[in-house]
């Protein structure tokens, strides 16, 4: 994601990459080497920020670094943008928001799954009342990506690491927020992650509909797409889709069927926009332009957290063997 993100930044024509800050002097060099920048390199983020008059702060780095990074950036004077997680906790999320109240400053955070004309198609599904007002929404995920490193240690590397995207997606295509949700964690035969690598969340809604999960991040053969396969049910028909293709909804025909066992439907194609960057450019292109006009960004803070508590409660759900509410994780 590094590479990603400092490719991106090296083709804006209005910012300029000023340091490169990791735990090792020689992997910010590595850095500096493979995109040939020739600006500093440090270990340290307040002393790259001192000496270089950084105004915005890239943190690209591990979860259990999000916290500490992200603080000291808007305490020095700069804006943050952020790989998700938030943080690692509810009361390091809230501390986050809490700074930049505090200093002023803007953090954002990656929620690149947001930018995709596919996905804004099937929103607009419901947000048209194409399929009428929506009762369940299901999400299947299932990968087997090899990731080794950090995430193979991690206790919940599902939940925490990856399946923010789907609750987030969720909140996204529902217009709506979490309330409570059920959980249960657990690693599956053959899993090669130490924690829990699969998930069943079943979420109730702020609009009365209840969203559904099923994960797993060891499911050997017939992957789905890293962006969900979703099915929503609404009164009068179903959004599908397989995160893939454009989606498309099956609706009650109209005219009178009544007496009908089952009802006639008829096939809409989701109309999906031209899209000039998707996913994470087309994330970071609405972090500077939120930036750019004084506004919060889609995935502020403040409205990421709720993804993030999505995400906490589950995990505090499967332990703790109960339906947890939100508002007691929020505060």
């Amino acid at each position: 994601m590094a590479n990603t993100w400092v490719q991106y930044a090296i083709g804006r024509p209005d910012a300029e990459i000023v340091a490169l800050v990791d735990i090792k002097q020689e992997f910010a060099q590595a850095m500096a080497d493979r995109h040939s920048l020739t600006c500093p390199t440090f270990t340290d983020l307040a002393q790259a920020i001192k000496e270089t008059g950084a105004n915005l702060v890239f943190d690209i780095t591990i979860p259990a670094s999000h916290f500490a990074i992200s603080t000291t950036a808007m305490k020095l004077g700069c804006d943050v943008f952020s790989e998700k997680p938030l943080a690692e906790t509810l009361e390091e999320c809230q501390e986050v928001i809490g700074v930049s109240d505090r200093t002023g400053r803007m953090h954002f955070v990656m929620q690149n799954r947001r930018f995709d004309n596919r996905i804004r198609a099937l929103r607009n599904f419901i947000e048209d009342g194409k399929i009428g007002k929506p009762g369940f929404v299901g999400a299947d995920f299932f990968l087997a990506p090899h990731f080794g490193g950090f995430r193979d240690a991690m206790d919940s590397p599902l939940l925490l690491d990856m399946a923010i995207h789907t609750f987030d997606q969720a909140r996204l295509i529902l217009g709506a927020d979490p309330v409570t949700v059920y959980c249960q964690e657990f690693n599956p035969a053959g899993s090669w992650y130490a924690g829990q690598a699969a998930a069943i969340c079943i979420f109730e809604m702020s609009d009365g509909s209840v969203f559904c999960y099923r994960g797993s991040w060891c499911a050997e053969g017939a992957p789905t797409s890293w962006e969900a396969e979703w099915r929503v049910t609404g009164e009068i028909g179903t959004a599908i889709w397989d995160g893939s293709s454009n989606p498309y909804a099956e609706i009650v025909a109209p005219g009178d069927q009544q007496g009908n066992f089952m009802r006639e439907y008829v096939r809409k194609e989701g109309e999906s926009k031209e899209q000039e960057k998707s996913f994470h450019e087309g994330c970071l292109d609405e972090m500077f332009d939120a930036l750019a006009e004084g506004r919060r960004a889609e995935t502020d803070c403040r409205d990421n957290i709720k993804s993030m508590a999505m995400v906490l409660g589950a995990i505090e759900s499967s332990k703790t063997g109960t339906k947890i509410r939100i508002s007691d994780i929020l505060g």
